[in-house]
């Protein structure tokens, strides 16, 4: 990388700093002059390497999925179905803990913005894979249509959305969302069939 790009990436990163901090301490939603001062830099020099606050936004949280990505630790598939899904749901909690912040903001400007639609759809895909990963045992005992459903139900217990839910609307604390999380992987796993067309499928 050549002196002129290694600025620009580290101007970048001034102003993803910038915006994230702002994000962390309640400003969902900062304007590009909040941004620049708080990054130290002109105004022109934001839009010199951002061309709108969508972009802004959506560099932000392409950052931070990359983040998570570098972190990730992948709980071993050998484990008990208990160990797994505490282990899950004490992965997940800190994670979407860790986001909240910028995921209440993207979720003030994700209708008008289709990068960050986009950003969702990668993020949810990556929560799908690991699901399917981690869980495969029980998940190839069922019939596709099943799979399928079940596969979405455990997403939507370990997604932020619900989250959010129990956190804001229910007001739990983080450990006590944590609790709930697990408890609904367990019983989804445990007692996986509820009717005729979702019957376990049967060994020759």
């Amino acid at each position: 990388m050549d002196g002129r790009s290694a600025r620009a990436r580290r101007t970048r990163q001034i102003i993803s700093d910038a915006h994230i901090g702002l994000i962390n301490d309640g400003e969902l939603k900062p304007s590009a002059r909040q941004i620049a001062a708080r990054a130290g830099v002109s105004i022109r020099a934001l839009w010199d390497h951002f061309k709108d606050m969508e972009s802004v936004m959506a560099n932000t949280a392409a950052r931070q999925l990359a983040e998570q990505d570098e972190a990730f630790e992948p709980i071993p598939v050998v484990l008990p179905l208990a160990e797994r899904t505490t282990a899950y749901s004490r992965q997940r909690a800190p994670i979407l803990e860790a986001i909240a912040p910028l995921a209440r903001a993207a979720d003030l400007q994700r209708p008008f913005s289709a990068a960050l639609q986009q950003n969702l759809q990668e993020n949810l895909k990556r929560i799908r894979d690991d699901v399917e990963r981690l869980f495969d045992a029980e998940l190839g005992e069922l019939e596709p249509a099943h799979r399928t459903r079940m596969v979405l139900s455990i997403c939507a217990a370990a997604d932020w959305a619900n989250w959010k839910l129990l956190r804001d609307g229910l007001g739990l604390s983080a450990d006590e969302a944590r609790a709930v999380v697990e408890n609904t992987l367990a019983a989804l796993l445990d007692r996986p069939s509820a009717g005729p067309e979702n019957k376990r499928k049967q060994n020759p």
